[in-house]
């Protein structure tokens, strides 16, 4: 109820900036600590069992924009990517509604996926159109969705260079060839806002919004677009001298890129990535927040968007997006991992862990609630311990709830966050050190130094440095000021903070990484051990590491006592230290020596994560 006040309050007094972005005042953030995702297997009544049992208090399940549309009154609704449980538009929905209904009653908010702009079918053939063609020709309902933005559907697509629709073949899914909406069009974004009200009448809670992408789209939405948005940005003289562009109102530009390789990058194209990234937000803000927001005023909204090991240019939907706009009024991230870390090689000291980027995003984020993809189904304690450890949200995907084993952990872990949920959540992270993200480099083209911020970040870690990544275009002095030390690429000052007796140390094996939070009551301090640790697979014929075939290959192998010395905040006195891990039900109270301004303790033996409370 207080936020939907908020909203109502604050609606009247949104502002504009930079075309349609909306910004407005701060509504109350959404805080959680607990999420499942599936887009398989979710139809059983397995399924609310698992839900039962792991207590989750957000979950992703249900699709909504154009995979449903596309593909559930055709014969491939049970396929690939959304694997619906029945035929047909109006039964489909039907279900979901129910289901919804069913989750709501567990306490549970319903986040149903919605692709904003990927389309499954032909256009035309033998057999007239096909998926989200047929769907739009054929069987578009007027008294459900409100009258059809324009009668072609062609008129909704991206344009390439040779004036056709953008299209592939690359999934074949039902056999039929795939396409993209243009975000940037008015008459598709009428489209995406009576999906968003369709699916808010079925009961969603909100959306988690993916395929966040630009083509080389050439279209008159795209090129009008460009166009104002470099006149906004530089005078006429600075366009013919830095692009040889003469006249921007009338320049017909032969291509508007997107994501691109970095050696082929210049500065004219980064500002098509830079504007496509901005234009995509914008239409986010003007569909979800704006739109959504008008017909649920509490509607939770949040993007899947990739990162890989740091993929920027060629890849992650924020890159050149400044950084008043990342993020800016959405209540929680998705980011996949992709093929970055999901199997482990101990013997080329490679964990397989995301920690440099959950404590990116962390940092980019304020602190809000997110979560990662990491496409793992092996390493299930890690998974859920890693964002845990880092103010995430475990898990975001391959919550293997069909596997008893994976079932019985996935409720353990988080049932052990429910019961020490002061821990955890709206907790902000406790550092000593500030690695800065070069993120100025990468707006200018730069990406080079991303991979000595790999190379320092990897080392702060392996010595077990507590430590925050921050944007270097969010470093200010006042922000700064809290830390003991800075590292930074150009300065990276690492042997100095290693060998600094100031710091916090833990005598540990470079195989667990270490964090710090405070929690959002009182004046505590928890720190964070999670174990990488593991008896691994035999590799694959090809020599490679492999990935495991489930929960049965994690097979951790335990951290055995260790001392660590924390350095305790300025006037801070410490009353008792519990030890929390989820393979033990109770807590148990350490002994503890403080001499001056740091707390000596013996850290129990832990299987993959533990926790220490320090009061």
């Amino acid at each position: 109820m207080l936020r939907s006040i908020c909203f109502l309050l604050m609606s009247a007094s949104l502002v504009l900036n930079h075309g349609q972005t909306l910004v407005a005042a701060d509504a109350p953030r959404l805080e959680f600590t607990r999420m499942v995702a599936h887009w398989a297997k979710y139809d059983g009544p397995e399924y609310l069992e698992f839900i039962d049992e792991a207590q989750p208090e957000l979950v992703q399940l249900g699709f909504y924009g154009g995979h449903f549309w596309s593909l559930a009154h055709t014969e491939s609704y049970k396929g690939y990517p959304a694997h619906l449980p029945v035929k047909g538009h109006d039964e489909c929905g039907r279900w979901f509604q129910e289901r919804n209904s069913e989750l709501r009653k567990r306490g549970v908010k319903v986040i149903g996926h919605f692709n904003v702009e990927f389309l499954v079918g032909d256009i035309d053939g033998e057999k007239g159109p096909t998926g989200f063609f047929d769907f739009y020709r054929n069987h578009w309902n007027e008294k459900e969705l409100g009258p059809k933005p324009v009668q072609d559907p062609v008129d909704l697509l991206e344009i390439g260079p040779d004036g056709k629709p953008i299209g592939q073949k690359g999934y074949g899914i039902g056999g039929m060839h795939e396409y993209w909406a243009c975000l940037r069009n008015p008459h598709w974004q009428s489209v995406l806002k009576a999906l968003v009200k369709r699916g808010i009448e079925r009961g969603v809670d909100g959306y988690i919004a993916n395929y966040f992408y630009r083509h080389n789209c050439l279209c008159e939405h795209c090129q009008s677009g460009f166009r104002s948005y470099l006149s906004e940005r530089h005078k006429p003289a600075e366009l013919e001298k830095q692009f040889g562009i003469q006249d921007v109102a009338t320049h017909k530009f032969d291509e508007i890129v997107y994501w691109h390789k970095p050696e082929e990058s210049t500065p004219l194209r980064r500002e098509m990535l830079r504007w496509s990234q901005i234009s995509n937000k914008q239409v986010f803000d003007e569909v979800f927040l704006k739109y959504g927001r008008s017909l649920k005023p509490d509607l939770v909204t949040a993007q899947w968007n990739h990162i890989s090991n740091f993929s920027a240019i060629r890849g992650d939907e924020r890159c050149l997006l400044p950084a008043e706009f990342w993020g800016k009024d959405e209540d929680y991230l998705w980011y996949s991992t992709g093929a970055a870390a999901y199997f482990t090689d101990l013997e080329n000291r490679f964990l397989g862990d995301a920690t440099l980027q959950a404590r990116y995003i962390r940092g980019s984020f304020d602190d809000k609630p997110y979560t990662l993809g990491k496409y793992e189904s092996t390493r299930i304690r890690a998974a859920i311990a890693e964002l845990a450890a880092n103010g995430g949200a475990p898990m975001g995907f391959y919550t293997r709830y069909t596997d008893p084993e994976a079932r019985k952990v996935i409720a353990q872990y988080y049932q052990f966050l429910k019961k020490h949920d002061a821990v955890y959540r709206a907790n902000r992270s406790h550092a000593e050190v500030a690695l800065l993200f070069p993120r100025k480099a990468v707006h200018a083209g730069n990406v080079e130094p991303i991979a000595h911020f790999r190379e320092i970040g990897t080392k702060l870690l392996d010595e077990h440095i507590l430590f925050d990544v921050v944007p270097d275009d969010l470093a200010t002095d006042e922000l700064l000021v809290r830390y003991s030390h800075v590292v930074s690429v150009e300065k990276p000052e690492t042997q100095a903070v290693i060998a600094n007796s100031l710091r916090s140390q833990f005598e540990l094996p470079y195989t667990v990484r270490v964090s710090a939070s405070r929690p959002a009551k009182g004046d505590g301090l928890a720190v964070h051990f999670v174990n990488y640790n593991r008896e691994e697979p035999p590799r694959g014929k090809d020599g490679k590491p492999s990935a495991g075939r489930g929960i049965s290959d994690e097979k951790p192998i335990a951290v055995p006592e260790s001392k660590v010395r924390i350095r305790l905040p300025l006037g801070q006195k410490v009353s008792q230290v519990k030890f929390l891990t989820p393979e033990s039900g109770e807590a148990t109270l350490l002994e503890i020596r403080v001499e001056a301004d740091r707390l000596h303790i013996t850290l129990p033996t832990f299987l993959v994560y533990g926790v220490l409370v320090i009061e």
